[in-house]
C-alpha cells in the first residue's frame, strides 16, 4: 500500500486501491504517445528488440522537436519532460531505457536548424541626430568668421589653438568618464560633468595664457574654453537641439554677412550672446539632471580608463591642426563629416550583429567582418572625395586622415582605447616633428603618417573586432 484508504461505507475501497496525492492541483496532461496503451492490467509477451514501426511513427510525430537537437541527450531530456515512463518505453517501443529510445529517434530524424526569429536592430542610428551633431561640431566656427576683423589671426591664433587642443583632449576624457557614470545614473553623470567641465575650461585657459602672455586674447581663449566645456556637457547629455537653439545668434549673424555689415558691436555681441545662451542652457540641463535621485552606494570609476580617450583627443587635434595649416577648408569638411561618421559607427555595429547571425564559423565571420569594415570605410570616404576637390584640398591627405580617425573611433566604441591612442599619438608626433623641424620628406609627412596609422588601425580593428565575442 502506498497511500491512505477511505474507510467510510460505500467508499472507493470497494472498487480499487486509490493513491491520494498531497498536491491536488490538476496535473499537466501528457501527450498520447507518452501514455500507456490501456488503463487496465495487460499481460504482454516479451518483445525481441525494438518496435521499429512504433519508433518511426514517434519520430515522424516529433520531427519538429527532434530536428533542432544537437545531441541525443537533448532528445532524452525532452522525452522525460513530456512524462514518457520507463514502462511505456519498454512495452510500446521495445527499448531498454530512455537513452536508447532517444538515440534511435535522433538517428531517424535529419538535423534541421531553423533560423532564429528576426529581431529589431538595436543599433539602428538616429539619422537626424547624427547629422545634427555634425553640424553642431562646425557651427562654432561662425564665431571666428564674425569676429575676424576684431582680432589678429597671426598673433592671437597660437593661444586659441593651444586652448582648443587642451579643451579637445579634456573633453574626450571627460565625455568617456561621464558615459561611465551614466551607466550608474543620470545624477552621477551630471555630477561628473559639473565638476570636470569647469575644471577643463580653467586648465585650457591657463594653457592659453602662456603663448598669449596674459593679454586680452586670454579672455577670448577663456570664452572659447567655456563654450567647448558647456557644449560638451550638452552633447553628452543628448541635448543637441538646445545647443542648436543657443547658437542661433551665430547663425543669424553669419547669414546676413554677405549683404550687410553688422559693425563691431554686433560682431562681438552675437558670439557673446551665443556663449551666454549656451552656458544658461547647460546650467538648466545640469539642474534637471541633478533632480534625479542619486543611486545609493554608487562607486566612482577609476581615472586611468579615461586617459587614452584624452590622449586620442590630443593626437586627433594635432593631426587636424597640421591638415588645417595647408588646407583650412578641409578641416571644415572633416568636422562636418563627424556626424555621418557617428552614423556609420552605429551601422557597423548593426551589420556586425547581422553577420554574426548569418555565418556559422569563426573564419566566415572574420571575412564578413572585413567586408563590413571595408563597406563602412568606403561609405564614409567616398563623399569626402568630391568635397575635397570642391574646396581645393589634397584628396589623399584628407581621405587618409579621415580613415585613420574613423577607424580609431570605431575601436574606441568597442572599448579598445589604448591602441588607437598610441597609434594616433605616434602619427601626430611624427608628422608634427617633421613639420616643426622642417625635416624630409616635408609636406608628404602628414599623409604618410596618416596612411601608416590607418593601416595599423585597420589591422587592429580586424584583430579585435573580427571575432564574434565583441558583438555578442
Amino acid at each position: 500500500m502506498s497511500g491512505p484508504m477511505s474507510l467510510e461505507p460505500g467508499g472507493v475501497e470497494h472498487e480499487t486501491l486509490t493513491i491520494r496525492l498531497a498536491d491536488r492541483r490538476r496535473p499537466r496532461r501528457r501527450p498520447g504517445w507518452a501514455l500507456a496503451d490501456d488503463t487496465t492490467l495487460t499481460i504482454r509477451l516479451p518483445r525481441q528488440g525494438p518496435d521499429e514501426a512504433a519508433v518511426s511513427e514517434l519520430a515522424a510525430e516529433l520531427a519538429d522537436r527532434i530536428g533542432p537537437a544537437v545531441h541525443p541527450y537533448e532528445v532524452a531530456a525532452f522525452l522525460e519532460a513530456e512524462g514518457l515512463s520507463a514502462a511505456v518505453i519498454k512495452e510500446r517501443y521495445g527499448h531498454p531505457n530512455l537513452f536508447s529510445l532517444a538515440a534511435a529517434l535522433y538517428e531517424r530524424v535529419p538535423r534541421t536548424f531553423p533560423e532564429p526569429p528576426s529581431q529589431p536592430d538595436v543599433w539602428r542610428p538616429d539619422t537626424v541626430r547624427c547629422l545634427l551633431r555634425g553640424v553642431l561640431f562646425a557651427l562654432p566656427g561662425l564665431a571666428y568668421l564674425l569676429t575676424a576683423p576684431l582680432w589678429n589671426p597671426g598673433g592671437h591664433a597660437p593661444a586659441l589653438i593651444v586652448a582648443g587642443l587642451v579643451s579637445w583632449a579634456w573633453g574626450q576624457a571627460l565625455g568617456h568618464r561621464a558615459h561611465l557614470r551614466m551607466a550608474t545614473g543620470r545624477h552621477e553623470a551630471a555630477r561628473t560633468l559639473l565638476t570636470g567641465a569647469p575644471l577643463g575650461a580653467v586648465v585650457a585657459t591657463a594653457a592659453a595664457a602662456l603663448p598669449a602672455g596674459g593679454g586680452p586674447v586670454t579672455l577670448v581663449a577663456a570664452a572659447q574654453s567655456a563654450y567647448l566645456a558647456a557644449a560638451g556637457v550638452l552633447l553628452v547629455l543628448a541635448r543637441e537641439r538646445l545647443l542648436l537653439a543657443a547658437l542661433s545668434p551665430l547663425i543669424a549673424g553669419a547669414a546676413v554677412l554677405p549683404w550687410w555689415e553688422p559693425g563691431p558691436l554686433l560682431r562681438a555681441g552675437l558670439p557673446a550672446l551665443a556663449l551666454t545662451a549656451t552656458l544658461a542652457v547647460t546650467g538648466r540641463v545640469l539642474w534637471t539632471a541633478f533632480a534625479v535621485d542619486a543611486v545609493p552606494g554608487a562607486t566612482r570609476p577609476r581615472l586611468l580608463p579615461s586617459l587614452p580617450y584624452g590622449l586620442f583627443g590630443l593626437a586627433a587635434g594635432v593631426l587636424v591642426l597640421l591638415e588645417g595649416r595647408e588646407e583650412p577648408y578641409a578641416v571644415i569638411v572633416l568636422t562636418v563629416s563627424m556626424g555621418p561618421a557617428e552614423w556609420l559607427l552605429y551601422r557597423y555595429r548593426g551589420l556586425s550583429v547581422a553577420a554574426l547571425r548569418a555565418v556559422a564559423t569563426p573564419a566566415g565571420f572574420l571575412l564578413r567582418s572585413a567586408g563590413v569594415l571595408g563597406l563602412c570605410l568606403l561609405a564614409y570616404l567616398l563623399p569626402l572625395l568630391p568635397a575635397a576637390l570642391l574646396t581645393g584640398a589634397d584628396p589623399a591627405a584628407l581621405l587618409l586622415l579621415a580613415a585613420a580617425l574613423w577607424t580609431a573611433l570605431l575601436l574606441q566604441a568597442f572599448g579598445a582605447a589604448w591602441p588607437p591612442a598610441l597609434i594616433c599619438l605616434a602619427a601626430a608626433g611624427t608628422a608634427g616633428t617633421i613639420t616643426l623641424l622642417r625635416l624630409p620628406p616635408g609636406d608628404p609627412a602628414l599623409p604618410l603618417s596618416c596612411a601608416a596609422a590607418a593601416l595599423c588601425l585597420s589591422a587592429c580593428a580586424l584583430r579585435v573586432l573580427g571575432r564574434p565575442a565583441p558583438h555578442a
